[in-house]
């Protein structure tokens, strides 16, 4: 080594010292890469992306080739500096040259490349992928050995070395689509979160309660029943005998308006049209119920409990608002439930939807248990309002303005100085 230069061993070390940079971002970039635009690019053809996605398939290896890069620059450029310190000061300096040796490698081969290589992982692991491919193919031996006698250890620790899969699980998706920020609109990025909230809602959170669903009674008198189907402001009516518990089928209003206009539609006529009634069991969660739908090649059903009894009807309209908002159209039984007031407060019908005002309105009211309005006040108070009570529902004010027997008819409410906002744009 003696006829070796300082200069030619300065650049020596230079070189090393670069390499182990190389080698440390490269780790870091290869780790920090966004699997699934990864995947984006390697379909659509991206040479380096399909490098990358080859290389990390066997990650064990990739880290291999990366990691004996490393340390044999990192050692190689010890021995450099300590012969280059013997020349130049002798053996005095061996401790100084130790630590100034030790400082620029964590400063110029660790924290910096890796930092680069977190913040811009593609403009790292692509270019560096062209020469670690071929330096894995070159080292293969090596690293088949190392990774052996690793995995054997492993394995003795009890450590599983099975390979799985990435997964996201909902949450983690909810959290990344409320992160694209500028790149998903907020319109998108609502309905995207609406989809995935479907599996957290079932029927009963959006059916119209059986109170409420207008359908034909066949016992009626003809007249009326035509009258309410020329009037019908639904597409698809419940037809029943006596109650809705003599549930009969559905029909298309459609498809009888023509023969009504004719004078045509008879009672025979109209049974004719009416199809089987669709029932859905209590507790189906909205996205199952999505599905159910277009395997049944149907848009309305009927909700019904553990013993048979109906309890409401959904429509495929309630399930689609819940992902892209409000429709034009009305569910069958569904009323205007919301007057706004000059005082900024709302008139509300007792059966309103918990659901349904938190989402029009931007207010918070609580869903858990209680689903309309009325069920929410009474749970509240155990105990059926008198006229004129007031009561505070998690920060908003609610006065009983009407009752009707056991229930809320109409109620005021106040909103939270902090909802007023979104309830402007709402409106």
């Amino acid at each position: 080594m003696d006829d070796v230069s300082i200069g030619a061993l300065a650049l020596a070390l230079v070189f090393l010292i670069l390499l182990s940079a190389f080698f440390s971002a490269s780790e870091i970039g290869m780790m920090a890469l966004n699997r699934y635009r990864l995947q984006h690019l390697a379909q659509t053809g991206h040479r380096a992306a399909r490098i990358v996605q080859k290389l990390l398939q066997r990650p064990d290896r990739l880290l291999g080739v990366i990691l004996l890069g490393n340390n044999f620059a990192n050692l190689a450029a010890s021995a450099v500096a300590t012969i280059l310190a013997l020349k130049l000061f002798g053996e005095a300096a061996l401790a100084v040259a130790t630590g100034l040796l030790t400082l620029v490698i964590l400063i110029f081969a660790e924290v910096g490349p890796k930092t680069v290589a977190a913040l811009q992982p593609e403009r790292v692991a692509f270019p560096a992928a062209y020469i670690l491919r071929p330096l894995l193919k070159v080292c293969y031996p090596i690293i088949w050995i190392v990774n052996v006698i690793a995995n054997a250890m492993l394995r003795a620790l009890g450590v599983p070395l099975d390979k799985k899969r990435d997964q996201i699980s909902s949450e983690e998706l909810r959290f990344a689509v409320m992160e694209a920020g500028a790149l998903i609109p907020k319109s998108h990025q609502a309905m995207l979160l609406g989809i995935l909230d479907l599996e957290k809602i079932t029927v009963e959170d959006v059916m119209v309660p059986r109170g409420e669903i207008q359908g034909i009674d066949l016992d009626a008198d003809w007249d009326d029943i035509l009258a309410q189907v020329a009037r019908s402001r639904f597409n698809r009516l419940p037809v029943y005998r006596g109650t809705l518990e003599n549930i009969v089928g559905m029909i298309h209003v459609r498809k009888v308006l023509n023969q009504i206009r004719e004078g045509k539609l008879t009672r025979e006529s109209l049974m004719e049209v009416i199809i089987e009634p669709y029932f859905i069991p209590q507790g189906t969660p909205l996205n199952t119920q999505l599905l159910n739908f277009k395997d049944v090649k149907r848009r309305i059903g009927l909700v019904v409990d553990e013993y048979g009894d109906i309890l409401g009807l959904v429509t495929l309209d309630e399930i689609l608002e819940e992902i892209v908002g409000d429709f034009t159209t009305e569910a069958i039984g569904k009323r205007e439930d919301v007057h706004p007031q000059p005082d900024g407060s709302y008139l509300v019908k007792g059966g309103a939807s918990i659901r349904d005002l938190n989402r029009k309105l931007g207010w918070q009211l609580p869903t858990e248990g209680s689903r309309t309005l009325n069920g929410l006040i009474t749970d509240y108070l155990e105990d059926i309002p008198e006229p004129g009570t007031s009561l505070m529902l998690d920060g908003y004010q609610v006065d009983i303005m009407r009752t009707r027997g056991t229930a809320v008819e109409v109620a005021r409410i106040r909103p939270r100085p902090d909802t007023g906002a979104a309830e402007q744009s709402s409106s």
